[in-house]
């Protein structure tokens, strides 16, 4: 396994960060406690969660799940930099939701009972909320971490500019602010180039790619269909994709082929060749989809390849005369 430091933080991380998000509603207990467990045989030690996995209002059911495989001991929880998420729904009364300091403490009461540890390693927040002031916000998280239950804070789904605002507001504080955003970026989603993957690496913010295979429309969907008939990656977001992109999809499918990688481990080794990024989530349904995840780690994609990779899923840039973050200049 591949280790790199979380943004500018010490924190060493692994290269590939376990999804936790099928844990419950697509995959047994059972197996969620196998992966886990060959995940860290791998050396993966980064999971990320979130209170609202699971699918059930308020249950927290993938904490819970992830809470009772620490229980079961082995020194799981020690060997295992843990993130999960509040913002989310988790009720139906007033302050259920969203990054109040009341929401923000019971949320992350709830998550340390679910998960069943004493403090959370990475806590970030879903969704900017543009209704909570930032010092409110940065003072509950300033209380969380006086506390010892929180030690690193992180952000998902955040614009360049909510990166700036947090993080101006924290340095006014004194405070260490954001050491993570989660964004979703992969080929067929890359306008993260144009403003938050610049001011990610202005700040020291660990960029964590979510859906780096574009809901798997990256990941073989048209070898599958032909191996194995329509109903594999014929739904959701692969299937939206493939119908608005197929003949791009096709190419990205043989270029892939030419160099005798299959796709969804190429979708992931072009993310990791990215400046900026830690690492990034891979959400396994099964044993199988994560261990063929670690070939990205081996593979080496070389300047011609990369090259190509831009001509079929070109980097947004209005008008192309500059680089990102000056891309809107002229």
């Amino acid at each position: 396994m591949e280790y790199t430091q979380l943004g500018r933080t010490g924190l060493s991380v692994s290269r590939l960060v376990l999804g936790t998000m099928n844990f419950g509603p697509e995959t047994s207990e059972q197996d969620s406690f196998a992966i886990m467990d060959r995940a860290h045989e791998h050396g993966i030690n980064f999971f990320d969660t979130a209170d609202i996995y699971g699918r059930v209002l308020g249950e927290g059911v993938t904490e819970q799940i992830i809470g009772r495989w620490f229980s079961s001991g082995g020194g799981r929880r020690d060997r295992t930099v843990l993130a999960t998420k509040v913002y989310g729904t988790m009720g139906e009364w007033p302050n259920t939701s969203r990054l109040s300091a009341l929401h923000i403490r019971r949320a992350c009461e709830q998550s340390l009972r679910r998960l069943q540890t004493d403090h959370l390693d990475l806590y970030q927040m879903h969704h900017v909320d543009r209704a909570t002031p930032w010092d409110e916000v940065w003072e509950a998280f300033d209380v969380l971490r006086q506390q010892g239950k929180v030690l690193y804070f992180g952000s998902s789904n955040f614009a360049g500019w909510h990166l700036a605002q947090a993080q101006e507001a924290a340095r006014s504080r004194h405070f260490l602010g954001l050491v993570s955003e989660q964004s979703l970026y992969n080929l067929m989603a890359r306008w993260i180039e144009l403003e938050v993957l610049p001011a990610a690496r202005e700040y020291g913010i660990g960029v964590i790619p979510w859906s780096p295979l574009h809901g798997g429309a990256l990941g073989g969907v048209l070898r599958k269909q032909r191996e194995n008939g329509a109903r594999r990656g014929g739904s959701g977001h692969a299937a939206d994709a493939l119908a608005q992109h197929r003949d791009t999809i096709e190419a990205y499918e043989k270029l892939c082929a030419e160099i005798g990688e299959d796709p969804a481990h190429v979708g992931l080794a072009w993310l990791l060749a990215q400046d900026g990024v830690t690492g990034p989530i891979t959400g396994p349904r099964t044993m199988e989809h994560l261990d063929g995840s670690l070939r990205a780690l081996d593979i080496t994609l070389d300047a011609e390849v990369l090259a190509r990779m831009d001509e079929l899923f070109p980097p947004p840039a209005p008008n192309g005369a500059h680089p990102a973050p000056e891309a809107y200049a002229w």
